[in-house]
């Protein structure tokens, strides 16, 4: 029999003939390769007229498929927010009174089967591990997100402050250029309360020229609230304003071009009411980082209480130009210190703490007379 001069369905077709006269079935569906079932099944099909070609195995029914309007749905929602993943559409939806939604993984589906999430992408997103406060107000991080251009020809320079614990962000402040830092702080210090510290980078604006000191963070150990500063040249370090920053970028930055100053502040301020109030974090529980943070109870107050050392210790004043002289010791400390009462502690061996209120600022070597380190750290 010439099987290959033949398609498949002829050859059915010659079977069904066939098997309309056979005497032995069996012996018919031997010859042509097929088992008795098979056989069957392509006469049933002949006498019913239907075509002997294969059919799909497709389900014809799927009872759990998603429904038109939800994948619809969920592509608007992803079309607003080209960043966002199957996790966090699926909760927003859910905040907004949607019910009967599809899991983040079926969600994540749709997103591919429309070409909204590449497999190269998708391998970019690995499971770190996070370390955070456990409190809101414990610290605070701050910076300022890379200056970007304006239409008009001028730049803004975002100032970001966030809560570490939360992930709350406290503040975007759009800024012609990097100065008036404290301004900021004032005005969020009065809105939420003051944290216990704040983290920034090394940045002129945060950490002293040269180790020293500068004028906010003096201010801010008047307030008693901890200036920390991430290691040079370690921006993990600051992680959590860092990751804040490339989703501001992400999910606003890179689609918009701002006229002026003003149309950029208002872009961010809308912004972070909806990274604040809208986006749900994977690391709070899928919830939105103003169902976790609470203001702080410490108030900003009006005035500034003088310090009152214990009068245990040596107090030596700084001079005019920032040096601390005592005995035979003479070290450049910081001009933000000049004409300023510093305490001398003993420390262990033949080192001593220069403290300024209640924060160690800096450990001397006094054989050596040698300024060892000017770390600021809070006193037992």
């Amino acid at each position: 029999m010439p099987w290959k001069e033949k398609t498949v369905e002829e050859l059915r077709k010659e079977f069904t003939e066939e098997a309309k006269t056979t005497k032995n079935f069996s012996s018919l569906c031997r010859e042509f390769g097929i088992t008795r079932k098979t056989g069957y099944k392509w006469v049933k099909r002949s006498e019913n007229q239907e075509e002997l070609c294969d059919r799909s195995h497709a389900p014809q029914t799927i009872p759990h498929k998603t429904e038109p309007w939800v994948e619809d749905l969920v592509l608007a929602v992803r079309s607003e927010n080209p960043e966002w993943g199957g996790k966090t559409i699926r909760k927003v939806l859910q905040n907004q009174g949607y019910t009967n939604l599809p899991c983040a993984k079926t969600i994540d589906n749709i997103l591919k089967r429309n070409g909204c999430i590449s497999e190269a992408e998708s391998l970019k997103r690995k499971e770190f591990q996070r370390f955070q406060r456990e409190h809101c107000n414990e610290l605070w991080q701050t910076d300022f997100k890379g200056d970007f251009p304006l239409l008009d020809g001028s730049r803004c320079f975002p100032l970001d402050i966030l809560d570490d614990c939360s992930r709350f962000c406290l503040r975007i402040e759009a800024k012609p250029n990097t100065l008036g830092v404290k301004e900021t702080f004032e005005d969020t210090f009065r809105q939420y309360g003051m944290p216990k510290a704040i983290l920034s980078d090394n940045g002129a604006q945060f950490a002293g020229f040269k180790g020293g000191y500068t004028q906010f963070e003096r201010w801010l150990m008047n307030l008693d609230i901890l200036p920390i500063h991430g290691r040079l040249m370690h921006p993990q370090t600051q992680g959590k304003i860092e990751r804040f920053h490339r989703t501001m970028k992400n999910e606003l930055l890179k689609y918009n071009d701002f006229p002026d100053l003003t149309a950029a502040s208002q872009a961010l301020a809308e912004w972070r009411m909806k990274y604040n109030r809208i986006r749900p974090h994977e690391a709070l529980g899928m919830r939105c980082p103003s169902d976790v943070y609470i203001p702080s109870v410490r108030k900003y107050p009006d005035i500034i209480k003088p310090y009152d050392y214990s009068g245990i210790y040596r107090m030596i004043k700084v001079n005019n130009w920032g040096y601390l002289r005592f005995d035979r010791i003479q070290i450049y400390l910081s001009e933000t210190m000049a004409d300023t009462y510093l305490e001398i502690r003993p420390a262990e061996g033949d080192r001593f703490f220069v403290c300024y209120r209640n924060y160690k600022i800096a450990e001397i070597d006094a054989v050596e007379g040698k300024l060892l380190n000017r770390r600021i750290s809070r006193l037992p």
